[in-house]
């Protein structure tokens, strides 16, 4: 798995951040979603490498190996902001000014994040799986809240924690086959690792509470992402169900917007890996 990348633990303040990289051209850099690591973009990487591109796949603060510190009563410890702030400082410890960038599922608020802060590093952003966290919030229907159930589950204080830790192995289901055996392994590790757990809970928590509070103050004062943008979103999954056309939402955050549906289950990367990474070389590519 990730034949050819280095691997580097970076420290980015109080944070230090666990990156795979390989090969050589323009950079992407590459944001998972919950509750995967990096190594859910094992069959992409290597692609993007072979198509002519730099890759950079971290794990995000908290996530499989990537540390920072204990969760603070606001949740802007694990912020969308701060993350973003995590990801801006590895890659110029890597030597990239600027780069493409590519968020998964939560991975892809991070971006959304990321985008919006440092425009003068983000050349161009592909978001997958996801809209922004404030306009799920602002579309509750008894249907989401009853398919995405899990957002106001993981913001209870304490109760969560419990009952994952009890049996992280059947509350975090993953197929080794479908997922690759040393991809499962890793996601394996991270998921059974109580600092881990509460991390990524804190990740939900900041979502509902700072990351839309910092969201709709953008929204107010007219922040919008400037450089080019692809939204993909896998048709076995549920958002176009749910709200229609992802596109019509997006366009109210974007100068320059395109994307359609991809043929794939929710962990794209590891479900239409081919599918994905030639969406993402053609989008990229110089």
């Amino acid at each position: 798995m990730f034949e050819g990348f280095a691997e580097e633990e970076i420290p980015v303040g109080e944070a230090t951040i666990f990156v795979r990289h390989g090969g050589e051209g323009p950079p992407v850099l590459l944001l998972h979603g919950h509750p995967r690591t990096s190594a859910t973009w094992h069959r992409v990487a290597p692609l993007l490498v072979a198509d002519g591109f730099t890759v950079v796949c971290p794990d995000l603060r908290g996530y499989g190996r990537s540390r920072g510190p204990a969760p603070t009563p606001d949740h802007r410890a694990h912020s969308k902001r701060v993350v973003a702030g995590d990801l801006v400082a590895v890659m110029e410890a890597l030597g990239h000014s600027r780069f493409r960038l590519v968020g998964h599922d939560r991975g892809g608020a991070v971006a959304l994040r990321l985008a919006l802060d440092h425009p003068e590093v983000v050349e161009r952003a592909a978001l997958l799986d996801c809209l922004p966290i404030s306009e799920h919030l602002s579309r509750i229907t008894a249907k989401f809240a009853t398919q995405w159930w899990h957002w106001f589950f993981f913001a209870q204080p304490g109760t969560p924690e419990r009952v994952i830790n009890a049996d992280p192995v059947a509350w975090y289901a993953g197929d080794p086959d479908r997922m690759g055996r040393e991809n499962h392994d890793e996601f394996r590790a991270a998921t059974g690792d109580p600092d881990v757990v509460r991390a990524m809970l804190e990740d939900y928590r900041a979502g509902l509470t700072v990351d839309r509070a910092d969201e709709e103050a953008d929204r107010a004062a007219g922040v919008r992402l400037r450089c080019p943008t692809l939204v993909l979103w896998s048709l076995g999954d549920d958002l176009e169900d749910l709200y229609g056309d992802p596109l019509a939402i997006w366009r109210a955050w974007a100068d320059d917007v395109r994307g359609h549906g991809i043929d794939s289950g929710h962990h794209v990367a590891e479900d239409a890996p081919e599918a994905l990474a030639a969406e993402l070389a053609a989008f990229f590519r110089p």
